[in-house]
């Protein structure tokens, strides 16, 4: 770690260093070519770890943990109660080219790998395949973050190191073009990957993989997607965890079924963004919350969706019998919880007052109680697990083994219908939880079995930033984006008491209001149009690069 600590700093401080103009955070007019001087193997080594990532916020990793964290507020699953923290338009539909929210345009991890690339050759290795692995790894760190560009924007271009800001002036390169070089920077460097990582964080053919695999999944190209999944089955190195919270502990970051994750070190590289999630009386923001359409969306533990014949949903008490995964994800009005003292509380955000006195959780008492009533357990449970949650050592998750599954599923349906394997990889993700096997009578057809993988991916990958992304390549049976449908209207949260009584089965302490008023219930309007596939280019950007074209409908 201490080594690690140093290349992280050093590395940052190389790209830093190297800044000849204001231009330097944001791309493509920014694009300047450094003047650093490469000359050992080593100096190659810091300058691929500050690719991955600097020392603190000011330096953009290749990915965020904290982007991670919130990026389901820009779906129907999560709320972000703070305008300025960049994710209220995305969910509430808001968002204008003046008002984006948070912006996803960055170019600065590619401008580095750029200069990586210019200078590796000429810097001699003891060992080839050393070197081949590090432009590999940087490769594949560009083409991710192309590939997150392209799939939020719909086109960007692609950028080479420039001599001066004019000449860094360019258009927009196509989707297609953007895509097919980002196929292609995948396919070629995953070969030269180590099949394992040199340390926790680093890339190797698993993650180039899943890369690949999300990419094409994302696109609907069906059977590249379903052959990377097949690839990294293969590989043998992943499995699912038996113990679906230990993947979201600090004690199970390094589970079989993490394929790659950001990292953070305390007094190194800490994330804060953990403080945020947590609810008022525990100190935090209630930044981003889970909602009730993440409630309603578990199935029952029998199987059974809430809404089918026989079901045994109680809408009265809607956490009692349902897939293990909502108490696992979730904290909801009446379970129990663990405090940063180690202590056992019961999480209450629906009354007022507990034993006469103010209750700093319920749901309007201040700006940082969580407005939907609930609160994620993903990451946050138990509390204790962090000596300080603003400076917490969490790694949230990229890629995961069930994703490798679930994709796989989805793939072959989409491509054949379903199938012993297809019914095979979804329930060992449901088994793991001791949800019972899929219904094969039931879920027999093409059309039944899709809307089930949706399902299962959706409880499955709560809260871990891919729900916007599903939303909007799933289409109704009219065409539609599904998140015209699911990100429209208004959305509520639930009212009503919760028994305090440490005996009662958690599950059952709350009792809803199913009577309460539609404005007590009220959080905000949302709406979805169709062009919200695709942000819009911040106006900021497209000033200082006027051959930026908008994306439609901004």
């Amino acid at each position: 770690m201490k080594r690690l600590k140093s290349y992280i700093i050093m590395g940052a401080a190389a790209v830093l260093a190297t800044s000849c103009s204001d231009f330097l955070n944001t791309a493509p007019y920014d694009a300047l070519s450094p003047g650093t001087t490469w000359k050992t193997e080593e100096d190659a080594q810091k300058f691929v770890v500050g690719c991955y990532g600097g020392d603190n916020d000011q330096v953009p990793g290749w990915e965020d943990g904290s982007t991670l964290l919130y990026l389901d507020c820009a779906s129907d699953f999560s709320y972000n109660n703070f305008p300025w923290e960049g994710y209220t338009p995305l969910g509430n539909g808001t968002l204008t080219a003046s008002n984006y929210g948070t912006s996803f345009y960055d170019f600065s991890v590619i401008r580095r790998c750029n200069t990586f690339m210019d200078n590796i050759e000429a810097i001699p290795f003891n060992d080839p395949a050393v070197k081949k692995d590090l432009i590999a790894q940087v490769r594949v760190i560009r083409a991710y973050r192309y590939f997150i560009m392209n799939w939020y924007y719909g086109g960007v271009p692609i950028i080479s190191n420039y001599s001066t800001a004019d000449e860094a002036k360019v258009p927009r390169n196509t989707e297609a073009e953007v895509r097919a070089f980002v196929e292609k920077e995948l396919d070629e460097s995953t070969p030269d990957l180590n099949k394992t990582p040199s340390a926790r964080g680093r890339i190797a053919q698993g993650t180039a993989l899943a890369i690949r695999m999300r990419e094409a999944l994302y696109y609907g190209d069906w059977a590249t997607a379903k052959d990377r999944a097949q690839k990294i089955i293969s590989l043998g190195q992943y499995d699912l965890e038996p113990n679906y919270t230990n993947l979201f502990n600090v004690n199970g970051q390094d589970s079989k079924e993490v394929i790659a994750a950001v990292q953070y070190i305390p007094n190194v590289k800490p994330l804060g963004t953990i403080g945020q999630l947590y609810n008022n009386g525990d100190g935090g923001w209630s930044s981003i919350v889970p909602t009730q359409k993440l409630i309603d969306a578990y199935e029952m533990k029998s199987g059974l969706t809430k809404e089918e014949a026989g079901s045994g949903y109680d809408t009265t008490h809607p956490y009692a019998n349902r897939d293990p995964r909502l108490a696992f994800s979730v904290l909801y009005p009446g379970c129990n919880y663990t405090k940063d003292d180690g202590s056992i509380a019961i999480f209450n955000t629906l009354d007022k007052t507990i034993n006469g006195s103010t209750n700093p959780n319920y749901m309007t008492a201040a700006d940082n109680s969580s407005k939907t009533g609930l609160t994620w357990a993903k990451y946050l449970e138990p509390m204790n697990q962090y000596t300080d949650i603003w400076a917490s050592n969490a790694c949230p998750i990229m890629f995961r083994y069930a994703e490798v599954l679930l994709t796989y599923a989805e793939a072959e349906n989409e491509l054949t219908g379903p199938s012993a394997a297809v019914y095979q990889k979804i329930n060992l993700v449901r088994n793991r939880v001791n949800m019972p096997n899929v219904d094969q009578t039931k879920y027999g057809t093409k059309e039944t079995l899709r809307e089930l993988i949706r399902r299962e991916r959706g409880v499955e990958f709560a809260g871990e930033g891919l729900r916007r992304a599903d939303l909007v390549r799933w289409k109704t049976t009219d065409g539609k984006l599904l998140a015209e449908k699911v990100m429209t209207g208004t959305l509520e949260r639930v009212m009503g008491t919760v028994n305090m009584d440490k005996n009662l089965d958690p599950t059952l302490r709350a009792t809803i209001n199913v009577n309460a008023s539609a404005e007590d219930k009220k959080i905000e309007d949302r709406v979805f149009k169709p062009h919200y596939r695709y942000l819009p280019i911040p106006q900021s950007d497209r000033d200082k690069n006027p051959k930026l074209e908008q994306n439609t409908g901004y």
